[in-house]
């Protein structure tokens, strides 16, 4: 119960401060000393609002210790409790039914008035009320699928229940070969006459999916096998099959062997004449080059290198290339011309080769 867990929380709370918290909370239950249930045993809880249920059968004697740790999402705090089940063993009750509830989920069944509301529809049913829930189970543990999340759409419970009386008309009516044949065709089954006594319609039970377990007529199980000396009977002497015929293993190993290396060192090949042979190289390259290109670039390379050794130390004279009256081919400089006369060029004229060639 969430309420439990959130006293422990919240303990002064309620008694000073006048604070009511109703703090989402999740459960998580285990074995002790164990990191799971016990196989008989589940648990659910389908909302963090909601209050989480531990539900099963034992199948034997003895007594199971749950730790139970609750978790609250607002403030993260952490609570245990010890949880001790004694089974102890019982008669089993001789004629057992089960039955399937398709509209209704697992937390919605095992509160106890729930299940005294399907037990009150099942005794009118079985026509007796010595009759006893023995165990719920999920449709989803039981291969069902996992319903839409629409209005109206459940998971749906199986309801086991059992009594020391013989099964009624009604529930007998369940195994005719006429009623089974209607249910194996999956058309609309009518519920025989008198038999309805379904009182809520979320209660109401499937009839195809009814069945009968009658324990007095069960079979007894084997009787153990005897433990022999350990010594096997003398049988003759012991002949070993043949040797299996030899197999050539040639076509297997050039299979995955020859074949792929041989792809391999093509592909190697193609790569390598991508990579190399279709290379025209630096001379070549330069052969196919204008002149006036390759002085382009040869120029802005000289520079370049002359930029960088100059930033190593700064006390060095300017370039050349930044002084007036410079020819940048020859190297050579002419003393300026001191006149305001806008006809006379700054920078005298000098023969060039390729002077004729450069863009004007």
């Amino acid at each position: 119960m969430r309420e439990t867990f959130q006293n422990d929380f919240e303990p002064l709370s309620k008694l000073y401060a006048g604070r009511l918290y109703d703090d989402a909370m999740t459960f998580k239950c285990n074995r002790q000393n164990y990191p799971d249930l016990p196989e008989w045993l589940r648990f659910t809880q389908r909302h963090s609002y909601d209050n989480g249920f531990l539900y099963g059968t034992p199948t034997s004697p003895g007594k199971s210790i749950i730790e139970v740790y609750a978790v609250n999402k607002r403030s993260y705090e952490t609570a245990r409790q010890i949880l001790v089940i004694k089974i102890v063993p019982e008669k089993m009750l001789p004629y057992q039914a089960e039955f399937f509830i398709k509209l209704r989920e697992v937390e919605k069944v095992l509160p106890s008035s729930v299940q005294d509301e399907i037990k009150q529809d099942l005794q009118k049913l079985w026509d007796t009320e010595a009759l006893e829930i023995v165990n719920v189970t999920n449709a989803l543990d039981r291969g069902g699928r996992v319903p839409l999340p629409i209005a109206g759409h459940f998971e749906g419970v199986y309801v086991k229940v059992g009594s020391e009386q013989y099964f009624s008309d009604c529930l007998l009516k369940v195994q005719s070969p006429g009623y089974q044949r209607q249910c194996s065709a999956e058309a609309k089954v009518k519920i025989p006459g008198g038999c309805n006594f379904c009182s809520i319609p979320s209660n109401c039970i499937t009839w195809c999916k009814i069945e009968l377990f009658d324990l007095t007529k069960q079979e007894p199980s084997p009787p153990a096998p005897t433990v022999g000396s350990g010594i096997l009977e003398s049988g003759g002497d012991f002949n070993p099959p043949e040797s299996p015929p030899s197999r050539d293993y040639i076509p297997d190993y050039i299979v995955t062997v020859i074949v792929p290396l041989i792809l391999a060192i093509i592909l190697c090949l193609l790569l390598a004449y991508i990579m190399y042979g279709r290379r025209e190289g630096v001379e070549k390259r330069n052969g196919k080059t204008n002149e006036i290109q390759l002085y382009h670039h040869h120029t802005i390379l000289d520079n370049t290198d002359e930029l960088r050794n100059m930033s190593g130390n700064r006390g060095v004279s300017p370039p050349l290339s930044t002084l007036p009256m410079f020819n940048s081919r020859t190297g050579e400089r002419a003393p300026p011309l001191h006149s305001d006369s806008p006809t006379i060029p700054l920078i005298m004229a000098q023969h060039d080769p390729y002077s004729d060639t450069l863009p004007r």
